[in-house]
């Protein structure tokens, strides 16, 4: 398939480049610069620019754009980031594919960036994608997020919002900064680490995201994997493959005071099940929680099997 990705510098975007081009799909990638190679189209959102043109003859378009929700602290000039960054290249995107619907050469789908935080702190109340949505900053986020599609989604095309979980990667988001700790034994559960997570690996993440741009699915999607654990032993899951305790709790006061509000968000619980993702016949390549941590920490090199 030919498919633009938008975001694609990230930690999910540049795996998920590598591993379309692995699996024989041709990859263009949406850059805010002037394009150095024809993998690469120049778009606009802050002036509105994106020519419909370059996106005829795709077949389907992958946007998981926005501000890293970690990078900074959430003053009320970074909220406001958090959910321009997210809304207005969607919308861009949107109208751009609704301009073209109908006409030769028009993308059919949309897979579009979104996350678990739709549903806030839960606890341990079981969410699929008919639950609720939360409510506080990043359900508010999220659902303008998802908004932001409407036009594509009225002018016919196939549109999936992509919630993802916490992404259990190497080199990079959450459990980028978390395995170093662990490697030197000076890592532990956060907060009460009774919260759950719903976590996915990275290789799980790419091979899902491949398998929606053809499977017949609208509408939200959780990508997360069907085991979703409590915080503690996610983290003590992990240490055990390093061989290393996971003992050295971080008080949710001096998470608060390291990282601010963004705390709230690691703290929250979600126990969100891949029902949508399940029924339409992907199968996890890390469906539990061992051998997620065993393949986080290089002792498997498990990716995504061929369909």
């Amino acid at each position: 398939m030919h498919v633009v990705i938008a975001g694609s510098h990230g930690l999910i975007g540049t795996a998920l480049v590598e591993h379309l081009a692995r699996r024989g799909h041709h990859t263009r990638r949406l850059v805010r610069h002037e394009p150095t190679s024809s993998r690469e189209i120049g778009w606009d959102p802050a002036a509105g620019r994106l020519a419909p043109e370059d996106l005829r003859g795709v077949d389907a378009v992958v946007n998981l754009g926005g501000v890293g929700l970690g990078d900074h602290r959430w003053t009320p000039r970074y909220r406001q980031e958090i959910l321009q960054s997210r809304t207005g290249p969607t919308a861009l995107i949107a109208r751009t594919l609704a301009d073209l619907a109908g006409s030769a050469g028009a993308p059919a789908v949309l897979l579009q960036g979104s996350a678990v935080g739709y549903y806030g702190d839960r606890g341990d109340e079981i969410l699929t994608e008919a639950s609720s949505p939360g409510v506080g900053f990043l359900p508010d986020v999220v659902q303008a997020w998802e908004a932001a599609t409407a036009t594509a989604e009225h002018a016919g095309v196939r549109v999936a919002h992509l919630r993802t979980g916490i992404v259990m990667a190497r080199d990079g988001g959450s459990f980028g900064r978390l395995l170093p700790l662990l490697r030197l034994g000076v890592g532990g559960p956060l907060g009460s680490g009774r919260n759950v997570w719903s976590w996915i690996t990275l290789a799980d993440q790419v091979g899902a995201i491949e398998h929606l741009l053809t499977a017949d699915v609208r509408g939200p999607v959780n990508l997360t994997a069907p085991s979703p654990a409590r915080q503690s032993d996610v983290v003590a899951a992990v240490a055990r493959e390093l061989h290393r305790p996971s003992v050295l709790r971080v008080p949710r006061i001096a998470l608060k005071v390291a990282i601010g509000d963004f705390a709230d968000d690691v703290l929250s619980s979600q126990h969100a099940l891949p029902t949508v993702l399940t029924a339409s016949g992907y199968e996890h390549v890390h469906p539990d929680l061992a051998g997620a941590a065993a393949w986080l920490t290089g002792r498997t090199n498990g990716s995504h099997r061929p369909r």
